[in-house]
């Protein structure tokens, strides 16, 4: 990655597919995100960024992959493959981690007594879910040209999330409906379904 790529990366700020670290407090937190990136659209993660976009560099590459290599291997199932290296800007170094979308998952994370979680991104957020939508390709298109799904998309890309009695109250349609037509486009691979806490909500699964 040239200089030029990582200000272009930084200046997008923080979504669904990127997201910064100054640096890696703890395999667990991590895991969360890597595995986030991997059920959804797969994503970059730039440690020796802070959250306001400053370029602060890592002390130390080997403690930041150490804690990476853990929490793909240890913490996530199944393991997680990721690709990663290394740019220095002015000397402070910054470690690029790429994550693709898996074709394994869903991939749990672990906690401290075995607890399994999916996790999925909601805007620039790994947040946990009770199932994941898996689909093999995007079917029927034509549902996502519709008005509903145009003014749906145009929503989720100003909020992270809508729930199935705020879309029917969005396009006047019934509650019922709305959460079928969410349902939907879920498992046509464009919303991210999210149930942990309720009430169930919808994420944009692609980055805008």
């Amino acid at each position: 990655m040239t200089r030029d790529q990582l200000d272009n990366l930084i200046l997008q700020g923080e979504h669904t597919r990127l997201e910064f670290k100054r640096q890696l407090s703890s395999p667990d937190r991590i895991a969360r995100t890597l595995a986030a990136f991997a059920n959804t659209s797969g994503g970059i993660l730039l440690i020796g960024v802070a959250d306001n976009s400053k370029i602060v560099g890592v002390t130390s590459e080997f403690r930041e992959i150490e804690k990476i290599e853990y929490a793909t291997n240890k913490l996530i199932e199944p393991e997680l493959s990721i690709s990663y290296e290394t740019i220095a800007p002015d000397g402070r170094l910054v470690l690029v981690i790429s994550v693709t979308e898996s074709d394994e998952k869903p991939h749990y994370v672990l906690d401290d007594s075995g607890k399994r979680t999916i996790y999925v991104r909601a805007k620039d957020k790994s947040v946990p879910t009770s199932k994941l939508i898996i689909t093999p390709d995007m079917a029927n298109r034509e549902l996502l040209k519709s008005p509903m799904a145009r003014t749906l998309i145009q929503y989720l890309r100003k909020n992270d999330h809508i729930t199935a009695d705020k879309f029917a109250k969005l396009i006047n349609i019934s509650d019922y409906r709305a959460g079928k037509l969410l349902r939907q486009l879920a498992e046509r691979g464009l919303l991210i379904l999210i149930d942990k806490p309720r009430p169930v909500r919808y994420a944009l699964k692609l980055a805008e």
